[in-house]
Formats: C-alpha cells, structure tokens, sequence
C-alpha cells in the first residue's frame, strides 16, 4: 500500500488495538499517520506559481538562481532541493544547459536534430511540440501543444493532470486530423522519445527531429506561444478546475488562431497562414 492508503487505513476509535500498534502493523510511522500535508502543498502550490511567472519572465533561470530568486526577492525561505523538485515536477529547465546536462537518463533511440539550417517555406513541412505548466485556484494541469512552424497554427492540444504519454497521443492524433508533416520535432521527453510515440510518427513515414538536452531555443517557437498565453490569457484569469481551464484556453487559441496578427506572418493571422487565406 501506499503511504495514503495506510493512513486512511488507521482507525483511531478502534479501542481493541492502539493507534501506535495499528501503525507498527502497517508498517507506518506514527509521525506520518499525523502529519496533515495540507500547509504543505499549499505552500508548494504558492513556490510554483511564483516558480511559473518568473520562468515565463526568464526562462533562463535554473534551480539555482530560482532559488536565489525566491530567496532574495520574494522573501521565501526556501531550499534549493524544493526548488529543484518542484521544477522538475512542473516540466521547466534552464534555456542554457547546467552541469551534466549531456548525461543520459533513460534509455532511448536518439533521432538526430533536423531544422538546423532549414528554411521553412510551407504548411506541414515541420511540426512541433511541447508541453507546459498550466496553474488554478487547486492544482495545476499540464498542456501539450502541436504547432505548425510555418504559419505558428496550433494543430492540437490537450490537457492532462500527469505527465503521461496519454494525452500527448491524444494531441498527436487530433493533429493528424488536419494533415500530416514532412518532419517532426520534440525534446527528449519521455512523452516524446517513448515507442507508443514516435511509431506512430513512423507509421505516418514523418522524419523525426529531436532537440538536444539542455536545447530549448530549439523549439522557440513554442516557447513564445506559452508566454503569450500565460500574459493574455492564463494570469489574466484564476481558473476553477480543468473544465473552466480548457473552456478559457480553447477561446483564447480560437482568438489566437482568427484575429491576432503576427508580424513575423506579414500581419496576418496563422489561420490565413496555414490554409494560405489572402
């Protein structure tokens, strides 16, 4: 059992057996069994969103100078572990790679990166993803995205409260729904480096591209879509739950899509950019 379940396994007015006994036959330590977790994951929830806004400002901050941050300008009296862990858990690392950053942590085919140098002329020639910390009142969720990189269009999202390959199948195959890409390029997630993933891609024959560790200007692209999103849509509202969530995220990407224009599109919008509308 996990610990959870053996706290809700305790019965305190169980007058036969003691609560320290029912705790040594658990095999639970009598100060996990009374620790409350909330004070905790409130302040946790508080780091993070701190944590997401001064990434978004500056997403070349790790850990280190994080903390550093929450330290000396928000006054949080924190430890770099927390700081570490809770970045870890929303999905964020420094845009420059720190220590040790080339070492492999899970075994995986390493597709080699494709777009260096490549001129980028036509819908579908190249999509690309990721995925970002989304917050609420409770909790948070995580988004994943597939985008065009010729007209900046959103193909898909989905949104999910793990970061499970699940729903990035499900964005991948939303996407397929609009077309299909000459290549493909993704970090070195394990969303995206697991089998279920990228055989899909091969089925389709799509060339996979994959970013190098610790290389997020590789997909900048994608970064600047989730800073735009935060600013405009995301800090301007203070969601409920995941319906609210999805419901705010997909207006705003309608309003993204049809009447905000991009000057790096000639003004227009990437809806007239991906179906080539005048």
């Amino acid at each position: 059992m996990d610990l959870e379940t053996k706290r809700g396994a305790i019965d305190p007015g169980l007058s036969e057996i003691p609560v320290y006994r029912q705790c040594e036959l658990l095999g639970l330590n009598r100060s996990s069994y009374y620790y409350k977790p909330c004070r905790d994951t409130d302040y946790n929830e508080h780091l993070m969103r701190l944590i997401d806004e001064q990434y978004t400002r500056t997403p070349f901050y790790g850990s280190p100078k994080m903390t550093q941050w929450l330290r000396g300008q928000q006054g949080e009296m924190v430890n770099h572990k927390r700081v570490e862990r809770l970045m870890r858990q929303m999905g964020l690392m420094a845009l420059c790679p720190g220590p040790q950053t080339s070492r492999k942590r899970q075994k995986h085919k390493v597709y080699p990166y494709l777009l260096s140098g490549l001129k980028i002329v036509r819908p579908n020639q190249v999509w690309a993803t990721d995925i970002t910390y989304i917050r609420m009142q409770r909790g948070f969720l995580y988004l994943v995205a597939i985008m065009d990189l010729f007209s900046r269009y959103v193909l898909a999202w989905s949104l999910s409260n793990t970061l499970g390959t699940h729903f990035c199948l499900e964005a991948l195959e939303m996407a397929f729904d609009m077309g299909c890409p000459e290549i493909f390029n993704a970090d070195q997630g394990v969303q995206f480096t697991s089998e279920s993933f990228t055989n899909r891609l091969k089925d389709k024959e799509i060339a996979i591209s994959m970013a190098g560790r610790g290389r997020c200007f590789d997909n900048i692209l994608l970064e600047r879509l989730w800073r735009t999103l935060k600013y405009e849509e995301i800090y301007l509202s203070d969601y409920a739950g995941g319906r609210e969530a999805e419901q705010s995220i997909a207006r705003y990407l309608h309003f993204y899509h049809r009447e905000r224009p991009h000057t790096s599109l000639g003004h227009n919008t990437p809806e007239q950019s991906y179906y080539g509308i005048a």
